[in-house]
């Protein structure tokens, strides 16, 4: 599920759905969709900062698209996250047991180190 992102602008607590970047050396400002990641030098903006943006005296704004899709949780989404749950919540078929030739001797997260045990000879 993709997480919401706010508006980099001061106070503004709508979605972004604009990403805006700045190319110094040419002296424009890039607003296109908003970025799949946050990037550390880039802003970004809803649909109202980013209908409303200017640039400095001097500047260049170029927009890559007229329209920004939003890109808050949809019902979909929201159906795909609770089934997603409601799975990892589901029985789990239990796993055979090892036999009983095999010992565990350690554990680390996930991982067992497993040793067989030595069998004493038959008659003894």
């Amino acid at each position: 599920m993709r997480s919401v992102r706010q508006c980099s602008r001061t106070a503004c607590t709508r979605a972004a759905v604009a990403t805006l970047t700045y190319v110094y050396a040419d002296s424009t400002a890039v607003l296109g969709p908003l970025a799949q990641l946050a990037e550390p030098h880039s802003y970004d903006l809803c649909a109202d900062h980013a209908g409303r943006l200017t640039a400095p005296r001097g500047w260049e704004v170029v927009r890559l698209s007229a329209e920004y899709a939003d890109t808050r949780p949809t019902p979909d989404d929201l159906s795909a996250l609770a089934e997603a749950v409601r799975e990892a919540g589901r029985a789990r078929p239990t796993t055979p047991a090892e036999p009983a030739s095999v010992s565990e001797t350690a554990r680390r997260g996930h991982l067992r180190v497993l040793r067989a045990q030595q069998q004493e000879p038959p008659g003894l």
